[in-house]
């Protein structure tokens, strides 16, 4: 392990991380009320640099840019959270229906090829560019980027599961089930697919870092959450082209504490990651080899 991933997974990052998250769901719910002006209605003070005023400046509109970036907590967070438990919950019924062979019933088989084809479908598109082109095509409304960024999310949610259910289908406690005459959906609901769960639950925390990121991107290209309402991404391309001209701070502020946020999520998931593994069960996360079977288990050929 290399020296900047040991101290990643250190337990004082692991507390700062997660206290950061902690912070962020909070300001997610609390976050508008706190804030000392109004986020979507503009004062007389154009383009103020921060001060005790105004901590973060005002924007060209002369909004103060510390408002609106405590009310986008809540846009962004919400829009992040629910739409990876929507990708969570269809991806984890996806994957167990595409890993679980029920004992070799050819049916099964013909469903998880045509599952894992139209996996690699969404996948063959770019992440970004499958969610604009789905908000683009339904509407720029809070629900559709929910939905676009639920849909991009869905395969890789599907894939961790299936990678971790064909790997525990094959042990010896489903054999036993089975010897039993546990039928097979009740196998793959009670047994298997509560023991397949850490890696796809590891990559969650990470996931919602990604979403808030891919949210406030589409923002800043025009294709996210309409304005006035508050939101990251937005409020940094209304200050992009301002920097040149030194106020800088419409736009970096934002960006740092939406990039605070981000690299937070994705920590606590490493951490999660790292928690399981020092339990004996490693999380598979995109990239790495699948589950491993201990030894004497048998295991479907992948």
């Amino acid at each position: 392990m290399s020296a900047p991933r040991a101290w990643l997974r250190q337990p004082a990052a692991t507390l700062v991380s997660g206290g950061v998250v902690a912070a962020t769901v909070l300001l997610a719910i609390i976050g508008p009320a706190l804030a000392p002006f109004n986020p979507e209605r503009p004062t007389p003070r154009v383009l103020l640099p921060p001060s005790p005023a105004h901590i973060f400046g005002t924007d060209a509109s002369g909004i103060d840019v510390f408002s609106v970036t405590l009310a986008a907590f809540r846009v962004d967070v919400v829009i992040a959270l629910v739409s990876v438990g929507i990708s969570l919950a269809a991806g984890v019924m996806l994957g167990a229906v595409a890993g679980y062979g029920f004992n070799g019933s050819r049916a099964a088989a013909w469903g998880s090829a045509i599952i894992l084809r139209l996996l690699d479908l969404v996948q063959s598109i770019p992440v970004f560019i499958l969610a604009l082109a789905l908000v683009g095509m339904f509407g720029q409304t809070v629900r559709n980027v929910v939905i676009a960024v639920a849909f991009v999310n869905l395969p890789v949610f599907a894939r961790l599961t299936r990678a971790a259910v064909r790997s525990v289908e094959h042990r010896e406690f489903v054999a036993a089930s089975r010897a039993l005459g546990v039928r097979e959906a009740g196998i793959l609901g009670s047994h298997v697919l509560p023991n397949s769960l850490d890696g796809t639950i590891a990559y969650a925390s990470i996931a919602v870092g990604g979403a808030i990121l891919l949210t406030a991107g589409l923002s800043f290209l025009g294709a996210g959450v309409r304005p006035p309402t508050p939101e990251w991404g937005a409020e940094i391309a209304s200050g992009a082209g301002y920097i040149v001209t030194g106020q800088w701070w419409i736009s970096v502020l934002p960006g740092l504490v939406l990039s605070g946020v981000v690299f937070s999520f994705a920590l606590l998931g490493d951490a999660a990651r790292a928690a399981l593994e020092r339990a004996g069960r490693h999380a598979v996360l995109p990239g790495e080899q699948p589950l491993t079977v201990p030894a004497g288990d048998e295991r479907a050929p992948a």
